[in-house]
């Protein structure tokens, strides 16, 4: 499984200090089907706590998922900041996935060298790596 965050997204944990521990959870949970709203067309909202608190006050994350392959974090909220998305924006987000978790290897490539997109993989002391394909200078 590969897991992206876009530069929205990376932005967004940063400053929430989001661990990338805490996104591969998540991404975990969809796996095993604990999904707490599913959007529909590849498009999850799934819930994450706040350092030290539980998840009812915590975050909100978008993501477009394909299991056993790909997910993307593409839009991250604080649940005090806004009760929750729109039906035109849940529109907007599942005519997105559809293009977003189709893009070739070749595509993706090109994004993470463009710094537009952001890879978080697992190294091998188990800690998480925010990887991305360096450009030639």
């Amino acid at each position: 499984m590969r897991v992206f965050l876009n530069k929205s997204f990376r932005r967004f944990a940063r400053k929430e200090k989001i661990s990338h521990a805490k996104l591969l959870e998540v991404v975990g949970d969809a796996s095993r089907g604990i999904i707490d709203a599913d959007l529909g067309g590849g498009v999850l909202k799934q819930r994450i706590a706040r350092p030290g608190e539980g998840k009812s006050g915590g975050y909100r994350a978008i993501i477009f998922f394909r299991r056993h392959e790909r997910t993307f974090f593409i839009y991250g909220y604080a649940k005090k900041d806004l009760d929750n998305i729109t039906e035109e924006e849940q529109s907007d987000f599942r005519k997105l996935a559809g293009h977003v978790l189709g893009l070739s290897d070749e595509t993706l490539v090109k994004l993470l060298e463009k710094k537009d997109l952001f890879e978080i993989t697992k190294s091998k002391n188990g800690e998480q790596d925010d990887k991305q394909k360096k450009s030639p200078k």
